[in-house]
């Protein structure tokens, strides 16, 4: 952030798996927040086996991260049966924080989880200093603030909430048009519950009318012979009001994203990182430009939230090309990098790195071989000289004239 004197808040990222978990903590998130095969409100993502979560919240521990679960979804009375075992299973893993959003999950979370914090997920739409006072009395230590909030909206509640209760609010993501996500299309439409973390997004399907008279007969809304995206929320970026949101009261900044993928997960990061920390927002708008998303808007903390009614589909102006996964010193300010290919590329391209604790920068391919994988007939294969890159999920090296980090990712501009 640009004013240093202000507290800076905990950046919170997610971790649809093992993989986005340690892009996070590697791109700098001080807390993550992941979900196991059940009860969270992301079915998609890879998550976590229960067995695992000792493991993951190992793995953000010792990278000095907090680990927080969520069990967000709406509860069943079925489900209610089976949360006291899951929730001990939380406990012992040694997670910091669970993120409820039923009354009756978080009851039981006080007994069955009792070295746990509570956090209360946006699912509850608290938008007012009573009911997060209420939550706080339950126990709660922090409560999400409902999406609907604006920023004015925020620094009301936190003038009259208990001081001691945190408030985390949503950065960057997806936004949903039902109130605080509890939306019924995609249950009435697909059969797929959003409140059961199996949304399946009918909300940016394209919709034309018919006249009862004329079936078959289908009339665009807006001008787009497509038809319209009458729900088709744009997504929030607040990477450039950072210091609204700190000034407001907010002690957590959270970025949306359980569904996507490391390379998403580490570029979002590196951008709120390098601004929390004192980069220009105007880089990390830049940044945030290079991953894949809907036209960007800042949510409801300035006024009303806007669609794209007149468009479908992301923006995105650089694609994911490789990951980084070895880098050594050649002589002469060259480097050999070894890389998995995620989309094409080719010799003498210039491709831009993407590396903790520094702003991005571009290298130029130089040198590029495929690596083979060793089989039985031939364990140590040679590098074959490439023109291009294009094997999908194939190690590549070439040569660059600056070191990159093994874990960091290279994109390449689209045209």
């Amino acid at each position: 952030m640009r004013n240093q004197t202000a507290h800076i808040p905990e950046l919170l990222a997610p971790a649809g798996g093992r993989a986005q978990l340690e892009a996070a903590v590697r791109f700098g998130a001080d807390a993550v927040y992941f979900a196991c095969d059940r009860f969270g409100l992301r079915q998609r993502a890879s998550n976590f086996a229960l067995d695992d979560v000792p493991a993951a919240v190992a793995c953000a521990h010792a990278a000095g991260a907090k680990a927080y679960v969520a069990v967000n979804a709406l509860m069943g009375a079925d489900d209610v049966a089976a949360l006291p075992a899951y929730l001990e299973a939380l406990d012992a893993a040694g997670a910091d924080a669970l993120i409820v959003g039923d009354l009756g999950a978080f009851s039981l979370a006080r007994r069955h989880a009792p070295h746990v914090e509570l956090h209360v997920s946006t699912q509850a739409g608290v938008m007012n200093a009573e009911a997060a006072r209420m939550w706080h009395e339950l126990g709660a230590s922090r409560v999400v603030c409902a999406r609907e909030m604006s920023v004015a909206d925020i620094a009301r509640m936190r003038a009259d909430a208990p001081r001691e209760l945190e408030l985390e609010a949503f950065v960057h993501g997806a936004m949903c048009m039902a109130v605080s996500g509890r939306c019924l299309l995609s249950s009435a439409m697909a059969g797929r519950s959003g409140n059961k973390g199996h949304c399946a997004q009918p909300c940016r399907w394209s919709y034309a009318l018919v006249e009862e008279q004329r079936p078959g007969e289908f009339y665009p809304v807006e001008e787009d012979v497509r038809g319209t995206y009458v729900m088709n929320a744009q997504d929030l970026c607040m990477v450039e009001h950072l210091d609204d949101l700190a000034a407001a009261g907010v002690d957590s900044l959270k970025i949306e994203g359980r569904n996507k993928k490391a390379f998403y997960v580490a570029s979002v990061v590196h951008a709120y990182r390098r601004v929390l920390d004192g980069a220009d927002p105007a880089e990390g708008a830049a940044e945030l430009a290079c991953v894949s998303h809907r036209p960007y808007s800042t949510g409801f903390y300035y006024g009303p939230a806007e669609q794209s009614p007149e468009r479908d589909g992301y923006v995105r102006e650089c694609l994911h090309a490789a990951d980084v996964r070895a880098c050594a010193p050649v002589g002469d300010g060259a480097w050999r990098v070894e890389a998995v290919c995620r989309n094409r590329f080719c010799e003498g391209d210039e491709l831009e790195a993407v590396a903790p604790g520094r702003a991005s920068f571009g290298v130029r391919v130089r040198d590029l071989a495929w690596l083979p994988r060793p089989d039985a007939d031939d364990p140590h294969p040679s590098p074959v000289p490439a023109a291009v890159a294009n094997r999908s999920a194939e190690a590549y090296a070439f040569t660059v004239a600056e070191e990159l980090a093994p874990g960091g990712f290279l994109r390449i501009r689209t045209p």
